[in-house]
């Protein structure tokens, strides 16, 4: 079984690099962590960003059983279809991601925001040193 803990994080300021970092598990075993520097991207689809991008390195491991951490119930929301957002660009980028996610026959993606333990557990993963 992999295990993903994911954030993507937007700046404050228009025009601005976007953030994203990752690390994969795969049984208890580090297999890799990122934080990548990407592109500026508006704030409402950043969480897509940089689910798509998790997405992107993990497509050999389709077939596997793939739980992903985020930190972002808006993005669940967009995923499930539920999200009641009019905003264009959020709902096209909610297209792409279902069709990318339909390539993953056992991916769930699991919001930690709700669960003080596991919300402890996914910082402690996405802590890098400086």
């Amino acid at each position: 079984m992999i295990k993903a803990y994911l954030a993507g994080i937007s700046t404050t300021y228009e025009g601005e690099d976007i953030q994203v970092q990752y690390c994969v598990f795969s049984d208890e075993t580090l297999i890799f962590k990122k934080s990548l520097m990407l592109d500026y991207r508006k704030p409402a689809v950043v969480g897509q960003v940089a689910l798509q991008t998790l997405l992107n390195e993990l497509k050999d491991h389709a077939a596997e059983e793939i739980i992903v951490y985020v930190n972002d119930s808006a993005l669940i929301e967009i995923i499930k279809g539920t999200t009641t957002t009019q905003n264009r660009d959020v709902l096209k980028m909610a297209v792409l991601t279902r069709k990318r996610l339909s390539r993953f026959e056992n991916l769930v993606i699991k919001d930690v925001s709700r669960d003080h333990d596991t919300l402890m557990e996914w910082k402690e993963m996405l802590k890098f040193s400086k």
